[in-house]
């Protein structure tokens, strides 16, 4: 198993920029694929973006690509999302989350963290 703990989150402005970590323990930080998904008011749960094991590979939301970076430092078991022109419907609580490789199915969820992008 594994257990994850976002940080980074808060109020900005639009335009503005924040970076989300997730910290990961247990299992071995490379058995698994990485994650960043939110859930805005009222919106089902979506990807943001992905990443592999070894970093890679990455993937975006149309919505977010070009704005949004997803990186991992395996070394610290971090994985990270930095946010940039930032637009208040980025306002939603975001989640990582772990996928073993082996598997399809992201089964490890962090608490989440709250981004709120003020106009």
């Amino acid at each position: 198993q594994v257990q994850l703990v976002e940080s980074g989150g808060g109020l900005v402005q639009a335009g503005g920029s924040l970076r989300l970590s997730c910290a990961a323990s247990g299992r071995p930080f490379t058995s698994y694929h990485m994650g960043w998904f939110r859930r805005a008011p009222g919106k089902e749960r979506e990807v943001v973006a992905t990443i592999n094991w070894s970093g890679g590979s990455t993937n975006y939301a149309g919505s977010v690509k070009g704005r949004f970076t997803i990186s991992r430092d395996n070394a610290k078991n971090t994985v990270y999302l930095q946010m940039n022109s930032l637009k208040p419907e980025d306002t939603a609580v975001y989640y990582c989350a772990a996928r073993d490789v082996f598997k399809s199915e992201y089964d490890y969820w962090g608490q989440g963290t709250q981004v709120t992008v003020s106009s």
